[in-house]
């Protein structure tokens, strides 16, 4: 036996979606027009990630800075959230130069557009969390 229950058109249930505005946005591998567009986004601490193919450090660290950034649970000091900007210091030469990156990997936090703190190197995920927490 089938029973099939038919509700009358004013009975009818509509669904509707909502969803909130991510707290992270990542733009991976970026040239110098994406991370210039990164850094004008407002109300967030920009996150560059300095990397390179072939860095063992590099491979280590990415995905670290993914996953604390990811949740969005996480904030700064002052209560904003992150971007996570990836950039291949191979592909961006330049632009590694024009920040000063010396050694992979380096991060460097930029608020409002200016780099405000920075740490060289692949470190565990709790001294990254207190980094981020401190900017």
């Amino acid at each position: 036996m089938l029973n099939i229950c038919l509700r009358p058109p004013s009975r009818q249930l509509i669904r509707t979606f909502s969803s909130s505005a991510r707290k992270l946005d990542h733009f991976p591998n970026v040239d110098q027009k994406g991370f210039k567009r990164a850094l004008q986004v407002k109300g967030k601490i920009v996150i560059a990630d300095f990397y390179a193919d072939w860095c063992g450090p590099c491979k280590v660290l990415g995905p670290i800075l993914e996953k604390v950034t990811k949740d969005g649970v996480l904030t700064s000091s002052s209560g904003k959230p992150f971007d996570l900007v990836t950039v291949d210091t191979d592909n961006q030469g330049e632009l590694a130069m024009k920040y000063g990156v010396r050694a992979l990997p380096t991060v460097i936090a930029f608020k409002d557009g200016e780099p405000v703190a920075k740490f060289v190197g692949a470190i565990p995920e709790s001294k990254v969390t207190e980094f981020l927490k401190s900017v």
